[in-house]
């Protein structure tokens, strides 16, 4: 089985409690080949705490964020209380599907002699997972298979697993408009510029969140990948021509993909 060696600062991880002191939880990353980290008694919740078994316990499953990582010493600072309900309900999902995809590949690896360790570092070469793979194989197969290079026997292993077990449901994707204007109704300019952002399409939500100037937030849900990219690029191109028709500058700016609701 192939692992990734450390994880990034900021990033959400999944973890198993392993033992708790009085002022510290060591915990094991499940997604990283059990590597051990701490979450010091002030980061496991908000305010005065009494008691740290009040909080953690050995053998809990919790979702913490990575603080900082030093790969020469060995050590991974983590922080439980940063992380939200929202977060921790949507990275317990994505750790779910992660060890069903594994599961998957295993059956892949079987039916076509392919070792399992290496069809799952090309996935997370290209995609930085794994489940996402078996999504996009339904929403645009010959695209999904091009980017993946697959031998044959593994790429119609890997499109009959994803045909049996994948079912898709809304998929979220998001960016961020960078809009400016020097003009003297600037702010019309940006306005009009929004309200083009918003057109109305089929089966697709979109949302936009002032961030702070110059930069405005796109949530586009979808059916599927495929819609849901059309959507933002159309979102992102009507702004943007907005802002440049009239000598402003505009600019978008992608995240990945942010996985199943």
């Amino acid at each position: 089985m192939y692992e990734r060696e450390w994880p990034d600062e900021g990033e959400l991880v999944v973890c198993t409690v392993t033992n708790v002191k009085d002022f510290v939880a060591f915990v094991t990353l499940d997604e990283y080949n059990n590597r051990e980290g701490l979450i010091p008694i002030a980061e496991v919740a908000r305010g005065w705490i009494k008691h740290i078994r009040d909080f953690v316990r050995e053998g809990q499953k919790v979702v913490c964020k990575v603080l900082h990582v030093n790969t020469s010493r060995g050590h991974i600072d983590l922080s439980l209380k940063d992380v939200n309900d929202h977060q921790r309900k949507e990275k317990i999902n994505e750790w779910k599907n992660e060890q069903k995809a594994r599961k998957w590949i295993e059956f892949i690896s079987e039916a076509s002699g392919f070792p399992g360790d290496e069809i799952e570092k090309i996935f997370y070469r290209e995609y930085g997972a794994l489940f996402p793979v078996f999504e996009d194989i339904l929403t645009d197969e010959e695209v999904t298979l091009k980017k993946l290079g697959l031998e044959k026997k593994v790429s119609d292993s890997l499109v009959s697993i994803a045909n049996e077990n994948v079912k898709l449901s809304k998929v979220t994707i998001s960016g961020t408009l960078i809009l400016t204007s020097n003009k003297p109704d600037g702010v019309n300019v940006i306005r009009r510029a929004l309200r083009s952002a918003q057109p109305k399409v089929d089966d697709v939500e979109i949302e936009l969140f002032y961030v702070g100037a110059p930069k405005y937030r796109v949530k586009v849900t979808a059916p599927d990948y495929k819609s849901a990219e059309k959507a933002i690029n159309k979102v992102a191109t009507a702004a943007i021509g907005v802002v440049e028709r009239a000598d402003g500058y505009g600019e978008f700016v992608r995240k990945q993909k942010s996985g199943k609701n």
